[in-house]
């Protein structure tokens, strides 16, 4: 936690800056070495964690707040950012804001307000991102789903639902361009699909149906080494990648 010198600073600057009672809350996905990651900050001087978030400044559109929000957290200026849902329930903030009320003086002040929050998640290649903290973080850094810490606030439920919610498009939209390398083998998009899906695919029928999308290109290299036969690589086609966002998947998972 800052300090209440520091706190009274930027209660003062935001209060001029954004808008009462809006805030946003990213979930980062990314993939690595077959696991699927989440982003998470470490707040200062407590064992808390959250997800990536911020405010709407008075003039901002929610959409440019989001991708500002993102970019400070992760460097990326242009990724596939999606508003999922909104989180609204009274006493979601409880805890900061009495917190904040022991600090800051008595009145309506811009930490002490109740916030509505609109979620967004984001699929990242692993690689291009650099985790950084705000200011209230001493760590921003990946987590593996498989080995999350506890969640501040309401952010486990809005992880949760941003999970939900990316299992969901598998079945009417493509997934993988933001979160595999350049080249990737099927095998590899399998583990990706899995992974999201919490669930074991059937390597056969789920060759048989990526391919059917039409959406992957098949090169003529393989990835090399191994004692096994080695594996051809695939591209995204992303002519047709994006035309499929748009249009849809005609069968899901």
């Amino acid at each position: 936690m800052l300090t209440k010198q520091q706190l009274e600073e930027f209660e003062a600057e935001a209060g001029m800056m954004y808008l009462d009672h809006i805030s946003i809350d990213c979930v980062v996905f990314g993939f690595h070495e077959g696991q699927m990651k989440v982003l998470m900050l470490k707040s200062n001087n407590e064992e808390a964690w959250y997800l990536p978030g911020g405010f709407v400044m008075k003039q901002e559109p929610i959409e440019v707040a989001a991708n500002r929000i993102l970019a400070t957290r992760t460097g990326l200026d242009k990724v596939f950012l999606k508003q999922f849902h909104v989180f609204g329930d009274p006493d979601r903030s409880k805890i900061h804001n009495e917190m904040y009320s022991e600090v800051l003086p008595a009145g309506n002040n811009f930490f002490t307000q109740r916030f509505i929050s609109i979620g967004y998640y984001a699929l990242v290649d692993f690689f291009n991102v650099i985790p950084t903290p705000d200011v209230f973080s001493e760590i921003c850094t990946w987590r593996d789903l498989d080995d999350l810490p506890k969640f501040q606030l309401d952010h486990e439920l809005i992880f949760r639902t941003a999970l939900d919610t990316l299992r969901l498009q598998l079945s009417y939209q493509p997934i993988g361009y933001n979160l595999m390398p350049k080249e990737f083998t099927m095998p590899e998009l399998q583990k990706l699909y899995e992974t999201i899906l919490g669930k074991k695919l059937d390597r056969r029928n789920f060759q048989r149906r990526i391919l059917g999308f039409g959406i992957l290109n098949k090169l003529e290299q393989t990835r090399k080494g191994g004692a096994h036969k080695a594996p051809y690589l695939y591209s995204f086609d992303l002519k047709k990648y994006q035309a499929a966002l748009k249009e849809g998947l005609k069968s899901g998972w």
